[in-house]
């Protein structure tokens, strides 16, 4: 019997569609990941010629005593590139969320497509509403944090470290309050339930201030405290819209 040469199978056009199907998403994601560092970078310079009123509303806060100083040569113009980098991303954002939309629509269904656009708007009122209540508490917390201040000690706040706590703090409660998108999401796929949800409230309340407490800096009694009791309050409202609404 002799053995006939074996010649290697053609690969069929499925392999070849799905080899250039990846190979077309990968190069679709690298050129919406461009659009939007670009839209983040024009929207940036835009924000550097804004960054003085911007810290300006940033420092109302602070009590008319308490001096703001500058320790270092380039101490401002790092303060001023940091407030313009939180100035685009946040102008870009409207680009931002439309590239997200543009490279995900077209693997959805139809009815999964009419839940991207709430989620989007949800997702971004929630952040402003978060920026609004950080703003408000951050008078309350420097406050209570300069309350301890010693006797004969005049507070003076390094402008670098007071646009670093109130800027992680707006961006803590932002971000903290996409919470309950994230959660609906995990519901609405099948990987979280409400019933698995409802028998583990003490475990979440638990998560939520032990969170609360690492995110927001420095203050674990207005901050936290206000932040844990927001999020716990947004969980039980999403629970109930996971109730009600079903997978």
């Amino acid at each position: 019997m002799s053995d006939a040469p074996t010649t290697p199978e053609p690969m069929s056009a499925s392999d070849d569609e799905a080899t250039m199907s990846l190979l077309e998403h990968l190069e679709e994601l690298r050129r919406r990941i461009i659009i939007v560092a670009f839209a983040i970078l024009v929207a940036a310079i835009g924000g550097f010629f804004v960054a003085e009123p911007i810290i300006a509303i940033l420092r109302a806060p602070l009590p008319d005593d308490v001096e703001v100083i500058q320790t270092g040569v380039a101490e401002a113009f790092g303060v001023t590139i940091q407030v313009a980098l939180m100035t685009g991303l946040a102008l870009a954002m409207p680009v931002i969320l439309f590239q997200v939309w543009a490279f995900v629509t077209p693997g959805l269904t139809r009815s999964e497509r009419r839940l991207v656009w709430p989620l989007l708007i949800a997702a971004i009122a929630l952040f402003v509403a978060g920026l609004g209540l950080g703003f408000l508490l951050i008078p309350v917390a420097v406050n209570f944090l300069l309350g301890f201040s010693l006797p004969g000690v005049e507070p003076m706040l390094r402008v670098a470290d007071y646009i670093g706590f109130v800027t992680t703090m707006l961006l803590a409660f932002g971000l903290s309050l996409q919470f309950p998108v994230v959660l609906y999401i995990l519901a609405r796929i099948g990987i979280l339930s409400y019933a698995f949800l409802s028998r583990r409230r003490r475990f979440v309340a638990l998560g939520i201030v032990m969170f609360a407490i690492v995110i927001t800096p420095g203050d674990i009694v207005i901050g936290s405290a206000t932040l844990a009791l927001v999020m716990y309050g947004l969980f039980e409202a999403t629970l109930q819209l996971i109730r009600i609404l079903g997978r």
